[in-house]
């Protein structure tokens, strides 16, 4: 395996490989996602929408027209000793029966918890399964989740943005909050390696997300497995865990990523305010069985 020279500080130029569009919960599409990193002069730009694989086909098409380098992925939910895990993962095959059968499984989970959800949240708010329906762009293809019970109480006039909503009803320590039942972040690492992709832990230090973090001991064990590397520059991370997190993947021989996690109107994550440098997205691309749009 190639080792890649870990920066001790973010890069200032290089890829975002961190976004969502209107197929998971990100409130732009994918064309919308390519023309904002022309935009900003970003040296290219990955989609990872959540469970989901429903935007690639528009965004290839939109970067071989703007001559956008694009990398291929998702966002994958999963649990590692009861602390959950957002693995994103990068340039793996999408006919793979194994990663198929995982997305499938996934969003079934997240759909009768999505429901559970908002029947418990709609005894005391005035929004219905149809409100949170109306709040997907892609219908059926979009990945149904809290982003979305968000939205239907925005639209309600319940709380006045999204975040105000995550700070209240749908947070995480809500009372009428679910967690999202998920494959193990073993598994997760497994399939996206038998489908012939890269790994990578997202914002894996980030406490606002988690009270209990990934432990140095959890993330050793992955990379036992086959993870392949951890997104350190991220706006959740502070210092000290970007310092733990560096370390580690010194060690481990680790790739260190970074992303925005930009959800266009959806947070306030600006495109490319976090970037992963050139050589590390070329061993990404190195490693996975895609070959970049260039």
């Amino acid at each position: 395996m190639t080792r890649v020279a870990h920066a001790d500080t973010p890069p200032q130029s290089g890829w975002d490989i961190h976004c969502h569009t209107v197929y998971s919960d990100g409130t732009e599409t994918p064309e919308t996602l390519v023309a904002e990193a022309v935009r900003r002069g970003l040296h290219g730009v990955a989609i990872a929408d959540h469970d989901t694989t429903a935007g690639w086909q528009e965004a290839e098409q939109a970067a071989t027209r703007m001559s956008m380098p694009l990398l291929r992925g998702t966002e994958i939910t999963a649990v590692d000793d009861g602390v959950s895990v957002h693995m994103l993962g990068l340039q793996y095959d999408p006919e793979n029966e194994g990663i198929r059968e995982l997305f499938a499984m996934t969003r079934r989970a997240r759909l009768r918890r999505t429901r559970r959800m908002v029947e418990m949240i709609a005894k005391d708010y005035p929004i219905t399964w149809d409100d949170v329906l109306a709040q997907t762009k892609q219908g059926e293809r979009t990945t149904i989740g809290r982003p979305h019970i968000a939205d239907a109480l925005v639209a309600a006039g319940v709380y006045p943005t999204r975040s105000d909503a995550f700070a209240g009803a749908v947070s995480a320590s809500s009372r009428y909050y679910i967690p999202t039942p998920s494959p193990s972040a073993a598994d997760v690492v497994s399939a996206v390696s038998a489908a012939g992709g890269v790994s990578i832990v997202a914002h894996a230090g980030d406490p606002g997300r988690n009270r209990v973090l990934l432990s140095d001991t959890q993330i050793e064990r992955l990379a036992k497995a086959g993870l392949g590397g951890l997104e350190v520059w991220h706006r959740g991370n502070p210092l000290e865990q970007r310092e733990r997190l560096l370390t580690l993947a010194h060690r481990l021989d680790l790739l260190v990523t970074g992303g925005s996690d930009w959800h266009g109107a959806g947070k306030p994550n600006a495109l490319g305010e976090n970037l992963t440098a050139d050589a590390t997205v070329e061993e990404i691309i190195r490693r996975g069985c895609l070959p970049a749009i260039r």
